[in-house]
């Protein structure tokens, strides 16, 4: 499958005043083992694909790419570049192998909120969910059981993050080429290791 994700997300100024940023990522998935996303936004652009046999963080600004074996399943490669870099995508419980089991478990509540006639240019149905740590609102779509737009609160997080995810362009079931999911271009950059940005600087010689 494929489809486009625009996130909005907060992040504060240094008097405290919300400052919002947009991110527009081009995503495409062939389970079990591939992955494309290709992210301009108000930042550095980024690119991310795997193979099946690499995972590949580019950073085209920058021209350094990180690069490791890759994990068995698009699950393991999501929660692997998240702690290896802090590499985090909104839309990751959407592409996983199983999206249900992803929202549901934990969940300390969840309900039916109504229809929406204005978003996704279709008629959506509002789903709120929650557990201890995230608090989501879900539109799909009544027809088709896709998501159009998604909005996500992490009340345990000091900064109350919020994100606001709008999804389009959704094509399932189409055939896709091994050379989606990696880049000649990246593949020819120097390279540098996977590590989180807040990990500590290595030690003076």
């Amino acid at each position: 499958m494929s489809f486009t994700a625009i996130t909005t997300y907060e992040s504060p100024a240094s008097n405290g005043q919300p400052l919002y940023y947009s991110t527009l990522s081009a995503v495409e998935v062939q389970r079990p083992n591939k992955l494309r996303v290709v992210t301009p936004g108000d930042g550095p652009a980024s690119e991310f694909y795997l193979d099946g046999k690499t995972m590949m963080a580019y950073s085209p600004a920058a021209d350094f790419v990180a690069v490791a074996d890759a994990p068995a399943t698009i699950d393991e490669a999501v929660s692997a570049a998240y702690d290896k870099a802090a590499i985090y995508f909104p839309f990751a419980d959407l592409i996983v192998a199983d999206p249900y089991k992803n929202l549901s478990e934990g969940l300390t509540s969840a309900f039916f909120v109504g229809q929406s006639h204005v978003v996704g240019d279709t008629v959506t149905d509002m789903i709120a969910i929650a557990n201890d740590h995230v608090q989501a609102e879900v539109w799909i779509g009544v027809n088709d059981g896709l998501p159009r737009m998604m909005h996500v609160l992490y009340p345990t997080d000091p900064a109350k993050s919020r994100y606001e995810i709008q999804f389009s362009n959704w094509h399932l079931n189409e055939p896709t080429k091994d050379a989606d999911f990696t880049s000649a271009q990246a593949m020819k950059a120097p390279r540098i290791q996977f590590v989180r940005p807040d990990a500590p600087a290595p030690a003076k010689p």
